[in-house]
Parts: structure tokens; C-alpha cells; sequence
């Protein structure tokens, strides 16, 4: 059987990691992988993150299995960050949270369990939205189609567009929302324009499904949740996927949830022995290590205020890498107006290079960035700064 297997095609992002590895160039550049870098270049390990990582070690009593669902405590510091203290939906039930691996296992653990129930329904994602979620929901079972999103005249939210998409889904779809930070454009709606948002959604009946894997890069993690928080207290039914690769630095303990807010406690109920049977029959239950680091530090005040200002300080620094980016064009003498840059939020940008200039700044500097023109911004430091905008200057 196996000898008839062709080779795949590489993934286009962890493809262009690998030839940045195999580059000989000492002054190579990564903006591909959505990894965040610190002024050194470097992916460190939080501080808080080991802290709890030591209490871990010393208070750990088995390596037994978790509940299919993971552990009661991850669920409920899940819970709190998505929805914040005094929230009725906690109080009231009406959520269920499943410990998954990764937020790319909650998207799919997400799109299987409602393909078992709306097996009928297509999957609406933004044009453009990260590169994964079409192939997870169609892998899942759904029909994958897009809604319009950006604007690239204007480099800017295209919001008239994109209303009169969502106004056209038909009742009982499923509609993807980037909760912030949108992956790959780093453009975001405002809060007026996400209660337009979820009016549309209300009155459409279309289910939302929101994938939050940046909060607190944005603009600050309570600050980031506000579009979610807007939809999650009028509607009946939301689904969020969780990620803490980001904002906890566990990419490699891969640490997501997937949960589900619905009408009542008794249908919460109903809802997640279901969801067991999806887990149960996938990985069965979840990793215990990369949960319980969060669980110890939202738990924890100090350790909490620990990581809040860690996460600000990642956030200042791509804010900063923003300006200089900007800057540093415009010093080099950039013909284009790339002050757009400065609006986005979170770790990426659509820059505006076409695809022949990203070939050029890969194959004569060295330079890699993701086809659609999609920038890693953690990944620019002072140190590869001038190189990069003199760079991009000469290819435009």
C-alpha cells in the first residue's frame, strides 16, 4: 500500500521554517512562523511560567489520567479569562470547557462535534484567515466558504463587505470570528462595529464560532475580549478555541480548550457528554503539563500579576517593532505609505508585499515571509531592523 503514496506538498508556513533552517546566511531573517521573539531574538520561557513550573514539581503527587475533559480547575480559569469575574454565564452554567491540544485542537474537536450535530450546515471563515482553518473544517466534514473581510487597496477592515456577507449566510451556519489580533491581517473591528457584528448574527440564527488564540497582544487581555464578551452576552450559543501558545509562551505543550456557551445549564449538560464521546474517540483526554501551568498562575494573585505584565511587555515590544518598522521605511526612503502598520494589532501585518517581492527578499536577502505577504512582526528586532527596511525598500 504505501509505495503508491506521492509526496505531500509542504505546509507553506512550516515549509518556510524549514528552508530558514537549511539558509547558510548569518544574517537571515525569520518573519514567517508565528512565534513570538523578545529583543534577542529569542523565544523564552516566562517567568511565571517557570515559577509555576517549580511549584508544579514540588506539589505534583500522580501522572494519572485527567478527565476526558481535562481538569475542573483548568475550565474554570478558561472560563474567567474568556468571560471575566461576575460573568452569568459561569454563574449560571451555561458554559462547558474541554481541555484540548492546542487551539488548533480545539478548532477541530470544535468543527467534528458540530459537524455531528449541523451535518448540513457550511463553515463561513474571513478572506483572508489563517491558512489551517479551512483544511481543519474540511477535514472536519464541512463545506468551507468565505466571507469578505479585507480590503487591500486600503489595507483596512472592508466593513460594509463583510456586513453584507454575514447578512447573506443562511440560517443555521457556522460563521468564524477572529476574537483579536487577526490572523494574517492584524486588522480587527472595533467594538461599535462588533455589536453590528452580532446583531447581524442574532438575526441571521447563524452559530458563532470565535478562535482566540492572542488575547492580551492586542491591547490588553481584558481589553481584548470585549468583541467576544459583546456577542457572548446577547446571544443564546457561542463556540470559542482557546490558545495559550502566545499569551503563555507553551507553544510546545500545546494548550488550548474548545468551549461551548449555551442556553441553559441543562443543555451544558447534555452538550459535553457528548463532547466526551467526540475526545474520547480522537486523543481520549488531554495532556495534564501546559493546563496545569495556567491553571497555577491564574490562580495565583502574584503569580498572575507576573504574567500580566509579562504579556505587556510582549505587547509594548510588537507595538514598538510596529513604529520602528514604519519609521525605518520611510528613513530608507519606502515610496510606498506603510503607516497602516501602526493600526494592526498583534503579532502580524499584511505588509502589501506582492509574492515576487517576497521571492526576491528570500532569495537575495534571505528574508522569509509567508507568500501572501504576511509579516511575523515579533520577529523583527533593532538588531535585523535596518537590514529588513533597506531591504524591503530595494524591492518595491
Amino acid at each position: 500500500m504505501f509505495e503508491k503514496i506521492e509526496m505531500a506538498a509542504p505546509d507553506a508556513i512550516l515549509g518556510l521554517n524549514e528552508a530558514f533552517k537549511k539558509d547558510g546566511n548569518p544574517n537571515k531573517i525569520n518573519l514567517g512562523v508565528g512565534v513570538y521573539k523578545d529583543a534577542t531574538g529569542s523565544t523564552p520561557v516566562m517567568a511565571s511560567v517557570k515559577a509555576a513550573e517549580k511549584t508544579i514539581l514540588e506539589t505534583q503527587t500522580t501522572k494519572s489520567y485527567l478527565p476526558i475533559t481535562g481538569s475542573a480547575e483548568y475550565g474554570a480559569v478558561v472560563q474567567g479569562l474568556l468571560f471575566g469575574a461576575g460573568s452569568d454565564i459561569i454563574s449560571g452554567k451555561r458554559a462547558v470547557t474541554a481541555h484540548t491540544p492546542g487551539g488548533t485542537g480545539a478548532l477541530r474537536v470544535g468543527g467534528e462535534f458540530l459537524k455531528g450535530i449541523r451535518p448540513d450546515a457550511s463553515f463561513w471563515v474571513s478572506d483572508p484567515t489563517w491558512a489551517n482553518h479551512v483544511g481543519i473544517f474540511e477535514k472536519a466534514g464541512f463545506e468551507v466558504k468565505k466571507y469578505a473581510y479585507y480590503d487591500a487597496a486600503s489595507k483596512s477592515l472592508d466593513f460594509e463587505a463583510m456586513k453584507k456577507s454575514l447578512s447573506e449566510i443562511p440560517e443555521g451556519d457556522i460563521v468564524l470570528l477572529h476574537g483579536c489580533c487577526h490572523n494574517p491581517t492584524g486588522v480587527d473591528p472595533d467594538l461599535e462595529q462588533w455589536g453590528q457584528i452580532r446583531d447581524i448574527i442574532i438575526e441571521r440564527k447563524i452559530l458563532p464560532f470565535v478562535d482566540f488564540a492572542y488575547q492580551g497582544l492586542g491591547n490588553g487581555i481584558e481589553e481584548d475580549s470585549q468583541g467576544m464578551r459583546l456577542i457572548a452576552s446577547s446571544v443564546k450559543e457561542l463556540v470559542v478555541a482557546s490558545s495559550f501558545s502566545k499569551n503563555f509562551g507553551l507553544y510546545n505543550e500545546r494548550t488550548g480548550a474548545i468551549t461551548f456557551v449555551c442556553d441553559s445549564s441543562s443543555t451544558a449538560d447534555k452538550l459535553v457528554s457528548n463532547l466526551k464521546l467526540v475526545i474520547r474517540r480522537n486523543y481520549s483526554n488531554p495532556p495534564s503539563h501546559g493546563g496545569s501551568i495556567v491553571t497555577t498562575i491564574v490562580s495565583d494573585a502574584k503569580l498572575k500579576a507576573q504574567w500580566e505584565a509579562e504579556v505587556k511587555e510582549m505587547r509594548d515590544r510588537i507595538k514598538q517593532m510596529r513604529q520602528g518598522l514604519v519609521a525605518g521605511l520611510k528613513a530608507k526612503g519606502a515610496g510606498a505609505d506603510f503607516s497602516f502598520i501602526t493600526k494592526q494589532n498583534g503579532m502580524f501585518s499584511f505588509s502589501g508585499l506582492n509574492k515576487d517581492q517576497v521571492q526576491t527578499l528570500r532569495e537575495k536577502h534571505s528574508i522569509y515571509i509567508v507568500g501572501s505577504g504576511r509579516i511575523n512582526v515579533a520577529g523583527i528586532t533593532a538588531d535585523n531592523m535596518d537590514v529588513l527596511c533597506s531591504a524591503i525598500a530595494e524591492v518595491l
